[in-house]
């Protein structure tokens, strides 16, 4: 990642496009809609109702100022929505199909959200094999199918008079698949793309053709999408920003809360049961063994980086970790997760802890769409490309620059996140580990 001091001011409208307008999207655009209308408040989002913290402890010096206020982000009343799906479903339509917002509030939204409408998706069934939308591009080859995505992008901004655009996956989870020889390099990638290559999934041309618009994609599905190294360099070429993956909403986010105050009170785990049930689109989806392969790949990796168990052998080596995701209609978008962990403590006695999460998967992912897609057009204004690593905060699964390891701890990335903000202001890093106390001292 590279960067300079020098913000571009946020002038002008920013798009914000969606792969995917089901629950998360649907809920996203019109929850930022509501806030704008003075309906509801932009809760979870750290871009909106966030502090930072400026400066020396000392109580002359010290600031709090929202993150907002501190650096250029884009006002919301300035914003633009749009997308593609693989069902024709206006926003509002799709939005009471999904049933996470209240139907009053939704019909108070309307004449806006019916304006809404998706484009036709890029779409292979062998790569999300439980769901068969109609509403799909044609194309004599996947090359084709990126540049119809292209003109799509380019046609968007020019009819909704954006002087800049932000690209967030909010698509379904594709089936589980590694990196293979057409994912090394962007020759060999795009020579894929006119050779229909089997290992080039819909997501990773939407990735791609974002990318070729020098449009900042963020991926928010546990997908490799721009998670390969071709992509990854050509973010690099293009000075676009990229970051990703899998949207950290219910159960993983207790995870890197929990697991981080364990480990720093070097107390022993031996056993991490984790089950779930979901009824939406995503749990419909999920209920493919092939597509949950890639979200379990994804769920089982946070424990592993934030124990360390080959540094504490004592404490973690023996560590059991399971994953269920059981898909269950009658729940709908309200999942619910059960952990039982079994941990032991001084002289090996045991003990448990017990978490039923009731969450709203797509009210915890709304938020998130926001966030990345103000923090992405940030970094872009801000002369940063490639991988955002600093935005891993919102991923189960951060993308990194090759050869580093993810930081999966939530409270250091937080820390990260904030001292690229404060970085980008050209204030003081903040690490905890400075003279602050020594000088809030003396200054007393």
């Amino acid at each position: 990642m590279s960067s300079t001091n020098t913000i571009k001011p946020a002038e002008g409208r920013l798009g914000i496009l969606t792969p995917g307008m089901g629950a998360v999207a649907t809920t996203f655009i019109a929850g930022v809609i509501a806030v704008n209308k003075g309906l509801g408040k932009p809760i979870g989002s750290l871009t909106q109702m966030g502090n930072i913290r400026v400066g020396k402890r000392t109580r002359e010096e010290m600031r709090n100022p929202k993150i907002k206020d501190f650096v250029p982000l884009q006002p919301l009343n300035q914003v633009v929505f749009g997308g593609w799906d693989i069902y024709e479903d206006n926003v509002f339509d799709a939005a009471m199909k999904a049933e996470v917002l209240d139907k009053n509030l939704l019909l108070q939204l309307r004449p806006e959200l019916e304006q809404i409408k998706p484009m036709k998706a890029v779409f292979d069934k062998a790569w999300v094999k439980n769901l068969d939308g109609k509403h799909v591009k044609q194309g004599r080859n996947k090359m084709d199918l990126a540049h119809q995505l292209i003109q799509d992008i380019e046609d968007f901004k020019k009819k909704n008079n954006c002087t800049r655009l932000v690209m967030v996956w909010c698509g379904s989870t594709e089936v589980f698949t590694e990196e293979h020889d057409v994912h090394q390099t962007i020759e060999a990638f795009e020579k894929g793309l006119e050779e229909n290559n089997p290992y080039i999934s819909p997501s990773m041309i939407y990735a791609y053709a974002s990318i070729k618009c020098r449009v900042p994609f963020a991926n928010g599905a546990p997908n490799l999408s721009c998670d390969i190294p071709a992509l990854a360099e050509l973010a690099r070429q293009n000075e676009t920003a990229i970051a990703g993956k899998d949207f950290k909403t219910g159960q993983t986010l207790m995870k890197t809360i929990v697991a981080p105050g364990l480990a720093a009170r070097a107390l022993g785990i031996k056993g991490w049961f984790s089950t779930n049930i979901l009824g939406n689109r995503d749990g419909e989806v999920l209920d493919d063994p092939s597509s949950f392969k890639t979200k379990e790949v994804s769920k089982l990796s946070v424990l592993k980086d934030i124990l360390a168990p080959d540094q504490q052998p004592d404490l973690y080596s023996n560590l059991y970790h399971k994953v269920n995701i059981n898909y269950y209609p009658p729940r709908g978008d309200n999942k619910e997760s059960w952990d039982n962990i079994d941990i032991f403590g001084w002289l090996g006695y045991e003990m448990q802890i017990k978490i039923n999460f009731l969450c709203r998967d797509s009210i915890l992912a709304a938020p998130i769409v926001l966030d990345l897609a103000l923090f992405l057009d940030l970094a872009q204004r801000s002369n940063m490309s490639g991988v955002q690593e600093w935005l891993s905060f919102y991923f189960k699964s951060p993308q990194t620059a090759p050869g580093l390891n993810p930081l999966h701890d939530i409270f250091k990335q937080l820390m990260k996140l904030e001292n690229t903000l404060r970085h980008l202001k050209g204030e003081d890093l903040i690490t905890h580990l400075g003279l602050d106390y020594y000088e809030e001292f003396i200054a007393q």
